[in-house]
């Protein structure tokens, strides 16, 4: 197992918390998290691309010129493809990108960008970004900074954690997940990953082992 600080709202470290080696310690496989991440991309396009036949556009019901005689080409249509404003040839229809990606799938590839992460240094959990009930940019930025400087930040909350989302939640540096949306697009893109204690509670199913600060 990996163990990792945990720092409090003060930037001090509060004790300690172990990364379970089976989700932070395993074999990335690159071309899995590959494969999971071209699926997850693919899955946000919308498909509403389209482009109209010959069949579709309006006009060109009329031959525009006899058949022979002219010395030009016959044509029956000025809405053929070859025309401008005429109909587009094998164009974008409306489609679905989904592609089928096994829970098991994910779930591995989600296991070795988070290794990849972890094996780096690049895992940090807080107890929180924020004191009290009132929430503050200013205070869990304070906080954030002293924990990583890094340029893109993902920073995974519970679910319930209202406080902290509305305190980061315009920082434009920090994307914001709950933990049961921790996918592996968003690791990987992001430089560092900070966990809070009870998101990384809720995110292994299980209360993390831990220890205080100060126990031997």
């Amino acid at each position: 197992m990996t163990t990792v600080d945990v720092l409090n709202v003060e930037g001090a470290k509060s004790g300690s918390v172990e990364l379970p080696a089976d989700v932070f310690d395993v074999q990335a496989n690159v071309p899995l998290m590959h494969q999971v991440v071209v699926a997850q991309l693919a899955a946000a396009r919308q498909g509403t691309h389209k482009t109209k036949t010959r069949g579709e556009v309006s006009g060109g019901g009329v031959k525009p010129y006899k058949q022979k005689g002219t010395g030009r080409a016959r044509q029956g249509s000025i809405r053929a493809p070859q025309f401008a404003g005429g109909g587009v040839v094998h164009g974008p229809v409306p489609r679905d990108y989904r592609q089928r990606t096994p829970k098991k799938m994910k779930a591995a590839a989600l296991r070795g960008a988070l290794s990849d992460r972890a094996r780096a240094g690049q895992v940090y959990v807080v107890e929180a970004f924020v004191a009290g009930e009132k929430p503050s940019t200013k205070a869990a930025l304070g906080v954030l900074r002293k924990v990583t400087e890094a340029r893109r930040v993902l920073v995974v909350l519970s679910s319930a954690d209202e406080l902290n989302w509305l305190s980061l939640r315009n920082e434009p540096s920090v994307h914001l997940i709950e933990a049961g949306q921790l996918n592996t697009y968003d690791v990987l893109v992001a430089d560092d990953v900070v966990f809070t204690r009870d998101a990384l509670d809720e995110f292994l199913g299980v209360p993390a082992e831990s220890g205080q600060e100060g126990d031997k």
